[in-house]
């Protein structure tokens, strides 16, 4: 009886086992069939295959509506991993142009989950991009000899002009962490890397569309599932106007041609970035097509670094171009008045055993002659009495957090916020910095080279315009942009908004006095000019070889047109580099053109290019 029991029991158990078994398949079954999204498309591509149509990408133009980057017809060659055995390899590479050993490491690339994130045999992947009209055509006539490859047409980029390579940025493939960002993409898609291109890409890329295909048994293509009636169209991406002035742009990458450094040009009422040179350059069609790898190799190893957008990431000491600042904030805190209050400057600054040097003026002297002459001790006495000033400031930290403020309220030491990717913030230094560097046992004296843009102070080109934009307005800037409209969008409103500083208008008007008077008598007299008036201010930032040329200005002084700020670096005296330079641009900008005169000088600067082993020519 206890073995029939014992028999009876084990009856019982297997049969629970087995349906148990029969259970977990059943679920599975179901989870495949009816939940697994994978199956469903493994299934659906032995007899559909679904194909990917890409929109056309915004075209960009300038502010004059000249075509900048537009699109031009191009192949890729797609692959269907478990479609394409038993194709001839050699026959395939020799009608490519390729190489076996290329071959077998693209197919080993494509297989790889992690290179190839969402990789599956039974779809198209990427096997080689932008085959040019010619190559496509050549290999049209042998696709139906390999098996599993097809065609998909696409568009690569085309650039009108040589010029604005790093405002125009550049389109690439997608890496794994762009796909793994943003489910939009796949292995193979393009997506902007610099730029607008990246900066605007939403925008730019448009959205895909869809056409499903009917395959036979073996494989080929029978047409369009149901005439199309569940295609999807794509829409394209949306056009872009830029602020930039594709003509001041070219005068600008002439003029800087063999230099280091840049020019940044903005029109103060808007904000709108007119040019944004950074040299050395590069031509933006390098970065088309199949070129653009060992294009970018090539130039990423160029110790000139022409990749670098020094407008927005290069970080300098603003020279001399910072006193303006400091003279506003003077006034403003009431260290100075603009007629009552001169400092002296013999041959420069003098405290105990400090010195900072200055060239040979007039001494003493009041704000307007001082910017004019870019006189060095009456900023390093002004900055000295407002950081020992103890009736308005209990201590020094407190003086030097009120100078910061202001700082930072004329658009240095944070990014300014300009709709380009790489923005510097720049350096302003505040107590906290320098109670750390010095233990808290310093004063005016020991940070006084910041009163003339040296020391711990670096600010970008783009910062430096910033101000010259700011004195302008008599007081505010408009957050700097490089894009003035989007096709069916709104400009966003951040680059509306005028951002006030500190200073009362007022007072900026002995500033713009200032610069008008280094213009006409001072040390930007080069920059006169007889058909509106220009203000002006010389920088020479210190450095451990020739110093640094800079120039910041605008123009006219009333209504003005164009602020601009130039940086050479290496190239000596602001006057010697800077001030011409800026001259011409200004030309260009508010006349629509050069005189023979100003142009023939156009190409004096184009040829006159600087030996980087500190050598002026």
């Amino acid at each position: 009886m206890r073995g029939k029991y014992e028999l009876d029991n084990r009856k019982y158990v297997i049969g629970g086992i087995a349906i148990g078994i029969i259970l977990i398949y059943l679920v599975r079954l179901f989870t495949l069939q009816l939940l697994s999204e994978d199956y469903k498309r493994n299934a659906d591509s032995n007899a559909f295959m679904r194909r990917i149509q890409y929109p056309a990408r915004g075209a960009i133009s300038d502010r004059n509506g000249k075509l900048l980057v537009y699109n031009q017809p191009a192949y890729d060659l797609m692959v269907v991993m478990v479609e394409q055995r038993g194709v001839d390899t050699l026959d395939l590479c020799q009608s490519l142009g390729i190489g076996v050993d290329w071959y077998e490491r693209r197919m080993n690339e494509i297989k790889d989950p992690i290179r190839n994130p969402g990789y599956s045999p039974y779809t198209q992947q990427l096997f080689m991009s932008q085959l040019s009209t010619e190559e496509f055509s050549r290999f049209q006539e042998k696709l139906f000899l390999f098996p599993g490859f097809y065609i998909q047409k696409r568009s690569i980029r085309q650039y009108s002009y040589p010029y604005a390579a790093h405002i125009l940025g550049d389109v690439g493939e997608v890496g794994p962490s762009d796909i793994e960002r943003d489910e939009y993409y796949r292995s193979g898609d393009y997506i902007g890397k610099l730029g607008v291109e990246r900066a605007y890409e939403t925008q730019l890329r448009g959205e895909k569309g869809s056409e499903i295909l009917l395959r036979d048994a073996r494989g080929r293509i029978k047409g369009r599932y149901q005439d199309g009636k569940y295609d999807v169209a794509p829409v394209p991406g949306k056009n872009l106007t830029l602020t930039l002035d594709i003509r001041l742009q070219a005068l600008g990458e002439r003029l800087m041609k063999g230099k280091i450094g840049s020019i940044v040009a903005i029109e103060p009422e808007t904000g709108e970035v007119l040019c944004m040179v950074s040299s050395p350059t590069y031509d933006p069609r390098q970065m088309v097509g199949r070129q653009r790898g060992k294009s970018h190799a090539r130039l990423s190893a160029d110790p000139m670094k022409p990749l670098l957008n020094r407008a927005i990431s290069g970080r300098y000491p603003p020279g001399s171009t910072f006193k303006t600042s400091q003279g506003l904030t003077f006034l403003q805190e009431g260290i100075i008045s603009p007629t009552g209050t001169s400092y002296p400057c013999t041959h420069g600054f003098h405290f105990g055993r400090l010195t900072v040097g200055c060239h040979a003026h007039p001494s003493p002297l009041t704000l307007v002659p001082a910017i004019a002459t870019s006189c060095n001790g009456y900023f390093c006495w002004g900055l000295y009495h407002m950081l020992s000033n103890r009736k308005k400031y209990s201590t020094v930290q407190e003086a030097m957090t009120r100078w910061k403020d202001y700082m930072v309220s004329m658009g240095f030491g944070y990014r300014l916020g300009i709709d380009l990717p790489g923005e510097d913030r720049g350096m302003i230094p505040n107590a906290a910095y320098y109670d750390k560097a010095y233990r808290r046992s310093w004063n005016g004296v020991t940070v006084i080279s910041i009163a003339i843009g040296q020391g711990e102070v670096g600010l970008t080109p783009l910062q430096i315009a910033n101000l010259g934009a700011t004195i302008a307005n008599r007081g505010y800037y408009v957050t700097p942009h490089v894009v003035k409209g989007i096709q069916g969008e709104q400009i966003d409103t951040a680059f509306l908004v005028k951002h006030r500083t500190m200073v009362s208008p007022s007072n900026y008007e002995w500033a713009v006095q200032g610069m008008r008077a280094a213009v006409t008598g001072g040390t930007c007299r080069a920059a006169n000019s007889a058909m509106y008036e220009v203000c002006g201010k010389t920088g020479t930032a210190e450095n451990r070889g020739h110093d640094h040329s800079v120039f910041m200005g605008f123009a006219p002084k009333d209504n003005p047109k164009i602020a601009i700020a130039v940086y050479v670096e290496n190239g000596g005296f602001g006057a010697v580099y800077g001030v011409p330079i800026g001259a011409l641009m200004m030309e260009q900008y508010i006349n629509g053109g050069l005189s023979d005169a100003s142009e023939a000088r156009a190409r004096e600067f184009e040829e006159r290019t600087i030996n980087y082993g500190n050598q002026i020519r």
